[in-house]
């Protein structure tokens, strides 16, 4: 909805710059999306990675409602 506020207040100061923004926002998200697509594979391997190396502590420290 601000983005779109935004727009608005953009068409009526300069309406060619509003314009060309909104020819221009698919085609900046579609190079954007390999991009994001990658950001969400490296984040997934990444806590993958920090589970794997976490795991032994979680074993060690033994089931939660065994604690004193």
């Amino acid at each position: 909805m601000v983005g779109f506020i935004l727009w608005l207040i953009l068409l009526v100061l300069a309406w060619p710059l509003a314009l060309v923004a909104l020819l221009l926002y698919p085609i900046v998200w579609l190079v954007a999306l390999p991009f994001r697509l990658i950001g969400v594979s490296v984040k997934g391997v990444l806590e993958l990675v920090g589970a794997v190396i976490g795991l032994p502590a979680r074993v060690l420290r033994g089931p939660k409602g065994f604690r004193k």
